[in-house]
């Protein structure tokens, strides 16, 4: 099984008022990442048979637009254990629940999918190996017991990576 871990994009600063923060939507930065995020993982061929979310306003808003752009076609679900609160025991029977796929892309929030990648990767909760920015993806190998990180794509190595593959439409000439 591969397992991506995507945390939602840029959706602008926390709201005081936690119920109105719940349906915080991404700012322009955020959807722009999420279309940059999306050709990228085109580039290099990611097909996902599963999208999971959060239910957060952002955090969908994030699955749908990446999956738009990789051609994900059917329903995203939505499961809590992704929530900013979610606990490691609720995320790990999530991906049990998904095992029997090959592709499923998680999105969710820090700190949980960071405490998740975490404890997917090592056995010690006391080391903290990766820092997930808003916008960053992370590819696992779940094939062994403990998974094993394939790659990591921070937000600014996502706009650098897509500014290299992109030709521009301008025709080149020289100004001689």
């Amino acid at each position: 099984m591969n397992l991506y871990l995507l945390r939602h994009a840029s959706a602008g600063k926390r709201l005081l008022n936690s119920q109105l923060d719940l349906k915080r939507p991404l700012d322009k930065e955020g959807k722009a990442h999420c279309l940059l995020l999306g050709g990228v993982l085109n580039t290099l061929k990611v097909q996902v048979d599963c999208v999971v979310s959060s239910p957060l306003k952002r955090a969908l808003q994030t699955a749908s637009l990446v999956g738009t752009e990789i051609g994900y076609e059917q329903q995203i679900l939505i499961r809590p254990a992704l929530l900013p609160a979610g606990s490691v025991k609720e995320f790990l029977a999530l991906v049990e629940e998904f095992s029997s796929l090959e592709n499923v892309l998680f999105v969710g929030h820090n700190p949980s999918l960071t405490q998740n990648l975490r404890a997917l990767l090592c056995s010690s909760a006391q080391i903290d190996p990766i820092r997930l920015r808003k916008g960053a993806i992370a590819k696992l190998d779940m094939s062994r017991r403990s998974g094993r990180l394939q790659w990591l794509f921070d937000p600014k190595l996502v706009r650098s990576i897509q500014s290299s593959v992109t030709v521009s439409s301008r025709p080149k000439t020289s100004r001689k």
